[in-house]
C-alpha cells in the first residue's frame, strides 16, 4: 500500500451557472487531498480516490446531513487518498421551492429528470481500444481518463450550441466525479427505506454499507451519476475482452465502483441517523483502503468496535433491476399505506384505499394487494392519488447477499 503524507483540508466555491437576474449558481466543495511518497505502487495496492455528493434532487436533503456528519468524522481518519465531498450539489433543485414543499426532481424548464443528464458516449469505447490494444494498463488508464474528461470538457468549453442548466450542472459534477474511483451519489426517496443502487460485478462491496437492501444494476446507461461514472470502465473492458485482451471489472485499472445511496424519504434530515450513515460509508471506505484501521482503542466506534469501521450484522436482501417492481394505483383515492419497509410480505394488502363517494352506495375501502410475496422498498409521498400513480416500489425475486 502506498504511505502517505499527512493530508490537507481545503474548500473551494465552484460556480454552475448564472440566474436571469446575473446571480451566480454556487457549490461549495470539500476536500481531503494526500500526497503520495510511493509512486512505484501496483494498480493491485492503489488506494483509490473518492468523490461523494449529495442533494441533485432538491427535495433529498439527508445527503447534507451525511455530508456534515463525514466531514466531522474525517478529521480523525487516516485518510490515504484524494476525497472529494459536494453537497447542495444541485443549487436550483435545492430553491425550487411550492409552498412548503420542494420540488426539485425535474428541471422545470425541460422537465427532465435532474439526475438524467449525465454523459457517457458509447461510441468511444471500442475505437479507443482497437487504438490501444497493446498499450501499458497505466497508459489505458491514464489515457481513458483522459478521453473522459476531454469529452465533458468539450460539453463544457467548446459546444456552439450551448446547455440547458442542468447539462451545465451535470457536467461540472462528472467532471469531479471522473477524477476518483469510488463515487456515492446520495439521493433518499418519497417515504423510503435505506437501499442500495449497485453494479453487478461490485456485489461484494455492498455488504460494507449498512444498507439492508440492493438492487444490482447491469451495464446500462439512462443518464444517472452512477452509470455515468461506471459505465465507461465497464464497456471498456468488454471491448478488451472482445479483442482477446481480459481485464477483471472492479479489479486493477478497472477498479472502478459507483453507487447511488438511498437514505431513506426525502424533505428531512436526522442529524443522528446522518451520522450513522457516516459511519456506514466509512466501512466501505475502510474496507477499500481509503481510510486507514486503527490500532489502538482511542475513538469508541460502532458494535462495541475500537480499531476501525466494520459494518452491522444485517439481513441483507438483493434483487436485480429487472425484479424492482412499481405498483400502480387501480383507482384514484386516499391511500391509507399498510406495508411496512424491508421485510417479506406474503400475499397481505400493501394499502387501502378511501373512496367516500362510494360511502351508503358502494364500498369505500378497496383493499390493494399482489399475489407474490415482494419487500416494500418505498411509496408515493402523498394520500391523495390519481388512478394510474406510483404508489409502491418493490423487490420481486429477492435473494439474500
Amino acid at each position: 500500500m502506498n504511505t502517505f503524507k499527512a493530508n490537507t483540508f481545503k474548500k473551494s466555491i465552484i460556480h454552475m451557472g448564472e440566474m436571469a437576474s446575473g446571480a451566480k449558481l454556487t457549490v461549495p466543495v470539500y476536500s481531503f487531498e494526500v500526497e503520495p511518497t510511493d509512486q512505484g505502487a501496483s494498480f493491485e495496492n492503489k488506494v483509490p480516490n473518492v468523490y461523494i455528493q449529495a442533494n441533485m434532487h432538491g427535495a433529498e436533503v439527508q445527503g447534507n446531513a451525511v455530508i456534515f456528519q463525514l466531514l466531522e468524522l474525517l478529521k480523525n481518519c487516516d485518510i490515504q487518498s484524494n476525497i472529494t465531498l459536494v453537497p447542495y450539489a444541485n443549487p436550483v433543485a435545492c430553491n425550487h421551492k411550492n409552498g412548503e414543499y420542494t420540488l426539485g426532481r425535474f428541471d422545470p424548464i425541460t422537465g427532465v429528470n435532474w439526475n438524467r443528464m449525465y454523459h457517457f458516449d458509447e461510441m468511444v469505447i471500442a475505437p479507443f481500444a482497437e487504438r490501444n490494444i497493446d498499450a501499458s494498463d497505466a497508459e489505458i488508464q491514464a489515457k481513458f481518463q483522459e478521453l473522459l474528461l476531454a469529452q465533458i470538457e468539450q460539453k463544457l468549453d467548446h459546444n456552439i450550441w450551448g446547455l440547458t442548466t442542468g447539462q451545465r450542472i451535470a457536467y461540472q459534477l462528472q467532471r469531479m466525479a471522473h477524477q476518483a474511483d469510488l463515487v456515492l451519489d446520495l439521493h433518499t426517496g418519497p417515504i423510503a427505506s435505506k437501499h442500495l443502487y449497485c453494479p453487478e460485478y461490485a456485489k461484494a462491496s455492498a455488504s460494507y454499507f449498512d444498507i439492508p437492501h440492493t438492487l444490482l444494476i447491469p451495464n446500462d446507461f439512462g443518464g444517472a451519476m452512477d452509470e455515468s461514472t461506471f459505465c465507461p470502465w465497464w464497456s471498456l473492458q468488454e471491448a478488451y475482452q472482445k479483442l482477446g485482451r481480459n481485464f477483471v471489472m472492479g479489479k486493477g485499472i478497472f477498479a472502478k465502483e459507483s453507487f447511488t445511496v438511498e437514505l431513506g424519504s426525502q424533505e428531512q434530515i436526522d442529524l443522528a441517523v446522518a451520522h450513522q450513515d457516516a459511519l456506514s460509508i466509512l466501512s466501505y471506505l475502510q474496507y477499500k483502503g481509503v481510510i486507514a484501521q486503527k490500532n489502538d482503542n482511542s475513538t469508541p466506534l460502532q458494535n462495541g468496535q475500537s480499531n476501525g469501521y466494520f459494518p452491522q450484522e444485517m439481513t441483507r436482501y438483493a434483487c436485480y433491476l429487472d425484479d424492482y417492481k412499481a405498483l400502480y394505483s387501480p383507482m384514484g383515492g386516499m391511500v391509507d399505506y399498510l406495508a411496512e419497509f424491508g421485510k417479506p410480505l406474503p400475499g397481505e394488502p400493501l394499502a387501502r384505499i378511501l373512496r367516500m363517494d362510494n360511502y351508503g352506495d358502494g364500498d369505500p375501502l378497496h383493499n390493494v394487494c399482489l399475489d407474490r410475496t415482494v419487500i416494500p422498498i418505498l411509496h408515493f409521498a402523498s394520500a391523495s392519488v390519481n388512478q394510474g400513480t406510483e404508489l409502491y416500489k418493490v423487490f420481486c425475486n429477492y435473494f439474500e447477499l
